[in-house]
């Protein structure tokens, strides 16, 4: 599956640079040069990794990497002309996973997005790979024989409901759009749309909340997706 990069970058030379690069090595790439702008599209859009300027109009990059770090477990990457220490610091103390200095190569860079991707699907791989039985208070989920337990009272799912529920136990607290969503579930070339999305959502609450317009596993993160809680 084709990875997805989000490039927040005013100046164009540069971010046409990154971009043409990128796809050369085989992402498929997105650009915005406002921060305003790079912060819909980073938290509504099914991205992979993030690369930030932080010298951005508007909203600088420091603040764009609090707010996506704060409603999703991507990597990001920023990068910028100044060389304080303080200043990369403060990007990694907001939760940037690496600090790129101006000038650099750009085949350091898509070294740099190549080697965070790989370090994130070990760590998400490992996370899914624990356990096939997963206990969430009154919910138990048996991934081996794709069974599904309610207080334990076994609940009917179909293939798609039971694919969307486990992939949410195995990360717990993560917040994913809906496209994300349908993109891992039902895959870039099915037929349909993402409000499929929204009805499965729909349907897994009827079957395991106790109230579903007040859920406890499956929350909506208004503006951003859904995050199951644990």
């Amino acid at each position: 599956m084709t990875k997805r990069i989000l490039v927040v970058e005013d100046d164009t030379s540069i971010a046409e640079l990154q971009r043409d690069y990128l796809e050369i090595n085989g992402f498929s790439v997105g650009v915005e040069q406002s921060g305003e702008k790079g912060l819909v599209k980073a938290i509504e859009g099914a991205y992979d990794l993030v690369i930030l300027d932080v010298m951005l109009p508007g909203v600088d990059g420091f603040e764009l990497c609090k707010q996506i770090r704060a409603v999703k477990d991507i990597p990001i990457l920023m990068v910028t002309a100044r060389k304080e220490e303080i200043d990369k610091i403060r990007g990694l103390g907001l939760g940037a996973d690496d600090y790129v200095i101006k000038p650099f190569s750009p085949g350091e860079l898509v070294a740099r997005v190549k080697a965070h991707l790989a370090r994130y699907d070990r760590l998400l791989g490992g996370r899914e790979m624990q356990s096939d039985e997963i206990l969430i208070r009154g919910l138990r989920i048996d991934k081996a024989s794709r069974r599904v337990f309610v207080n334990e009272g076994e609940v009917s799912f179909t293939t798609k409901e039971f694919d969307l529920l486990a992939f949410f136990a195995a990360h717990p607290n993560r917040v994913f759009s809906k496209e994300h969503l349908f993109e891992r579930i039902w895959g870039l070339d099915s037929a349909g749309d993402i409000s499929t999305v929204t009805v499965h959502i729909r349907k897994l609450r009827e079957k395991i909340e106790a109230d579903p317009s007040h859920p406890q596993y499956i929350e909506t993160v208004w503006g951003a997706g859904y995050r199951f809680t644990v």
